[in-house]
């Protein structure tokens, strides 16, 4: 009667413990597997928490493209004023543009660099450029290995611009009119270009770095408001700090970018006036945040010869000081302030006098070392500076025969 009683009830205990292990089965992939037992119990590697999704930093870099005539992503809200004859003209225009830049300078330099910059570029995670203004595009071509770029100029911050900007009928030729100096002459002329942008609500240099970087194949990843303390350090500031910031008060911004087929890359816009009486009245925030950034390379061009000047010499010092390398045009440091038992020199291109307006600058110094038959300048292959054409302009490499040690700020 015992073994008639457990052959009926045995299908349904089977189904009952196919049931539950079915039910655990279930339970086991949503959730980390447990024993429940006291003397066997083994800690299982836990599982990750799902990652939320990466920011979206599309609409940015869609500005960025629109801005430099390239089409933005499909998902775009731009892409409706893409359509319109007014961009499509500028892309066609920009296109034709860029592609003359392209192979007259950008493969040159490249080219160039790749050879006479070697070691440079492989010592130089950080450049540090006074006097810049929005000029993004020159250095990453120079150094396009580095991962951070430290611009400083006078220009204002600027911001990411509104639709309302983008959708202004005069927008693409103050545009035009702001980038001819540069993609021909290779420099900005600073007063021409504030009056063009100003007038379409471009406000400061922030538009054109974008526009540079997407230009040279980069993503933009994003935009973040900054300023100086007194103490130098960087901290966040607001869209209203950056478009009226104090007497005091050094704003900036910082772009993060992605290269293509490299490394991310930090680039720092601080709109700074770096004459001596000016840095006084800032407590020398950006020369102090400057010396936070380690051992430097220097880069300057058309530089308007300030650093050949009395009341610039904290700035000038301080490239001396934290610098391994400097690669400047003539514009840049007066040979004079080199000591030349601390540096070594290769001369690049060509020396002539200054342009007119810089006359007085002439460094009669360069003319003998570039005249000295029996070591002749290398080649530059290229045009730079205010002597832009290539047959006329100078590039010197300083090199410091100790290098500069990394210090704590205090």
């Amino acid at each position: 009667m015992r073994f008639l009683f457990i052959r009926l009830l045995l299908p349904a205990l089977l189904a009952a413990v196919t049931a539950c292990s079915d039910q655990k089965s279930t339970s086991a992939e949503q959730q980390v597997a447990q024993t429940t037992s006291s003397d066997t119990a083994v800690a299982q590697p836990a599982i990750a928490p799902a990652q939320p999704p990466a920011p979206d930093t599309s609409a940015v870099h869609n500005v960025a493209a629109y801005l430099a005539g390239l089409p933005s992503s499909r998902q775009s809200s731009l892409r409706t004023l893409e359509g319109q004859p007014g961009w499509q003209a500028y892309a066609t225009t920009s296109n034709k543009s860029w592609a003359t830049y392209d192979s007259t300078r950008t493969a040159k330099i490249e080219a160039w660099a790749a050879t006479e910059l070697d070691s440079v570029q492989a010592t130089s995670p950080t450049i540090f450029y006074p006097f810049s203004g929005p000029d993004f595009l020159n250095v990453t071509t120079m150094f396009p290995t580095s991962t951070t770029y430290v611009l400083m100029g006078l220009e204002p911050v600027g911001t990411v611009p509104q639709r309302s900007t983008l959708e202004n009928p005069n927008l693409f030729t103050a545009l035009k009119a702001s980038l001819w100096s540069v993609l021909n002459f290779s420099f900005f002329r600073t007063n021409d270009m504030a009056v063009d942008l100003k007038s379409v609500e471009l406000d400061g240099a922030l538009p054109l770095m974008m526009l540079f970087a997407a230009r040279t194949n980069h993503q933009v990843l994003g935009v973040r408001y900054i300023q100086l303390s007194p103490q130098g350090e960087l901290i966040e500031a607001d869209s209203a700090t950056i478009r009226k910031p104090s007497l005091k008060t050094i704003p900036g911004v910082e772009m993060k970018l992605k290269a293509k087929n490299g490394p991310e890359k930090t680039v720092l816009y601080l709109s700074a006036d770096l004459s001596d009486w000016k840095l006084g009245t800032t407590k020398e925030a950006a020369l102090t945040y400057v010396r936070t950034l380690g051992p430097l390379t220097t880069y300057v061009k058309s530089a308007t010869y300030l650093m050949h000047k009395a009341y610039f010499s904290k700035v000038r010092n301080l490239i001396l000081e934290r610098s391994n390398y400097v690669l400047q045009d003539d514009s840049g440091i007066a040979m004079k302030y080199f000591p030349a038992s601390d540096w070594q020199f290769t001369y690049y291109g060509t020396y002539k006098r200054p342009i007119n307006l810089f006359a007085k600058h002439y460094q009669p110094e360069l003319t003998a070392t570039y005249t000295d038959k029996a070591n002749p300048p290398r080649p530059l292959p290229f045009g730079t500076g205010y002597n832009w054409r290539q047959n006329d302009s100078n590039l010197l490499l300083a090199h410091r025969r100790q290098p500069v040690q990394a210090q704590e700020v205090q």
